[in-house]
């Protein structure tokens, strides 16, 4: 069985795919709809383990945030490895940055203690893997940008 091989085209609709959908999830995370926007990002065969626990699909993804404070994500940095094989590839994406639950800080009661976790950002690596998604069809034209869905998706806290 051969692969198709990786184009220089490929890694450049890769990296852009992967900004946009990185915007859109954690924009999507930090909205007060989070609870009807992020489990449109899901199929019911996806896997997600967030900081150890699993949860599966879009039911599992609204169980995990329905009773979770809001949220402010702060991204640092993400990484895209397009997996060859399919046309459009999957993407293998790792995003590091921040996240504070609540109100920040200054939301926690004044007795808190500043090495309670909650209210301070906390440093997190979150890992997924994207499939194309055949809801929508493939693109059509060259350098157009595929729908995507979340197969996989790994949470986990640095520190």
């Amino acid at each position: 069985m051969s692969t198709v091989p990786l184009t220089p085209a490929d890694i450049e609709i890769a990296t852009r795919a992967a900004d946009d959908f990185t915007r859109i999830y954690y924009s999507a995370y930090d909205s007060p709809s989070r609870l009807s926007e992020l489990p449109k990002l899901y199929r019911p065969t996806s896997a997600l383990t967030w900081n150890g626990t699993p949860f599966q699909g879009p039911d599992g993804v609204v169980s995990l945030v329905e009773n979770m404070p809001p949220t402010k994500h702060e991204i640092q940095s993400f990484d895209c490895h397009p997996i060859p094989g399919t046309q459009p590839p999957s993407l293998l994406i790792v995003v590091s940055g921040s996240v504070t639950h609540g109100r920040g800080p200054s939301g926690n009661p004044a007795a808190t203690s500043t090495r309670n976790k909650e209210g301070h950002p906390r440093v997190f690596s979150q890992t997924f893997m994207l499939v194309p998604d055949s809801v929508p069809p493939a693109p059509s034209k060259v350098g157009e940008l595929a729908k995507y869905y979340i197969s996989a998706d790994a949470l986990r806290f640095v520190g």
